[in-house]
């Protein structure tokens, strides 16, 4: 909800159960919010895929760009399957994902591998392997990385 929420909800957030209604309001209503990794059943994985315009925080699309951008944000995946290659399916999924409901372009924002802050936004040589190219930067951290899907 970071990126996704309105001054006032941000205003209202006083709890993980008011980020955790806001979020559940927009799924209700048909908004993407993401992605959701199972093994064996049970949620592992989550990633946040979406129109880009739908992420408030992330400023204005370019220009002709509005809701053919999607931006994936957001990434967890339970301690014990880090580094078995999970992040890397997230992000196949979610590009796939996208693709499908019309996306021409998936943003991601990044960082090294030794940033202090971020971590949750994924790591840029993930991304790189994953076909993104870095076209900017979005603060100090941040990496902008873009794929062309369509």
């Amino acid at each position: 909800m970071v990126w996704r929420a309105t001054p006032q909800e941000r205003r209202r957030f006083d709890s993980r159960a008011s980020r955790k209604a806001a979020l559940s309001r927009r799924v209700r209503q048909g908004v993407p919010v993401g992605l959701l990794g199972y093994r064996d059943g049970e949620p592992v994985a989550w990633c946040s895929i979406a129109p880009r315009p739908t992420y408030l925080r992330l400023g204005e699309s370019p220009a002709g760009q509005k809701e053919r951008i999607w931006s994936l944000v957001c990434f967890f995946v339970t301690s014990r399957l880090r580094g078995q290659g999970v992040m890397e399916r997230l992000i196949q999924a979610a590009v796939a994902h996208a693709r499908k409901r019309g996306a021409k372009i998936i943003e991601a924002y990044p960082v090294d591998p030794d940033s202090p802050s971020y971590r949750f936004m994924g790591f840029v040589p993930v991304f790189k392997t994953a076909g993104f190219r870095e076209v900017g930067r979005a603060g100090t951290r941040r990496h902008v990385m873009r794929l062309t899907v369509g």
